[in-house]
């Protein structure tokens, strides 16, 4: 937690995809995409995968937010697949919206890297079931707990479980101790 609150948390005036305004920002990416924060996360997914025994065949969720996690926990795994989920068919090639593992009736893990209204998250589950997955369980790497997020995914997921990773108050705390430790 104490890279994702030094490198992925902001303070300040933000915009919020979700057209919301807040006091703080989490940017998971420069996490996700930091060499020792992609195997970290990778692996915190990972354990939390087994831990839950979920099995699944693969791991995916919607692009921009879930790739690096899908990447991280495909390799740190060794044996799960990955797939992307684009934000709508492509509109040339195969005309695909599931990108990677296609295997219909597999079990799989929806993940992405913040969770606020869980649109983006409801979106990745949505496209899954309709291609033909079966959803084993759902991650968020921060979980923001604010506008319903958690009820919209949990409703979107069925009996899967929603899991978060981590909550915006404690990697808030966590930045707020790290910037209290350097002024002193």
């Amino acid at each position: 937690m104490r890279l994702l609150a030094a490198k992925s948390f902001r303070l300040g005036e933000f915009k919020l995809s979700s057209g919301g305004t807040s006091d703080y920002y989490v940017d998971c990416r420069t996490t996700t995409l930091d060499a020792k924060g992609s195997r970290l996360t990778g692996q915190v997914f990972w354990d939390e995968i087994r831990a839950h025994g979920w099995k699944p065949q693969a791991i995916g969720g919607l692009t921009m937010g879930a790739d690096p996690i899908v990447t991280a926990v495909s390799v740190v795994s060794g044996e799960l697949n990955g797939f992307l989920v684009r934000k709508a068919e492509k509109q040339h090639g195969t005309g695909q919206r599931i990108e990677g593992f296609r295997e219909k009736g597999a079990r799989v893990v929806i993940v992405d890297d913040v969770c606020t209204t869980g649109s983006s998250t409801v979106q990745a589950i949505d496209a899954a079931r309709d291609f033909g997955f079966q959803i084993a369980g759902v991650m968020c790497l921060v979980e923001r707990e604010e506008a319903k997020g958690r009820v919209n995914v949990e409703r979107a997921a069925g009996p899967a479980k929603f899991v978060s990773v981590f909550k915006a108050e404690e990697v808030r705390k966590e930045h707020l101790k790290a910037i209290e430790s350097f002024s002193h």
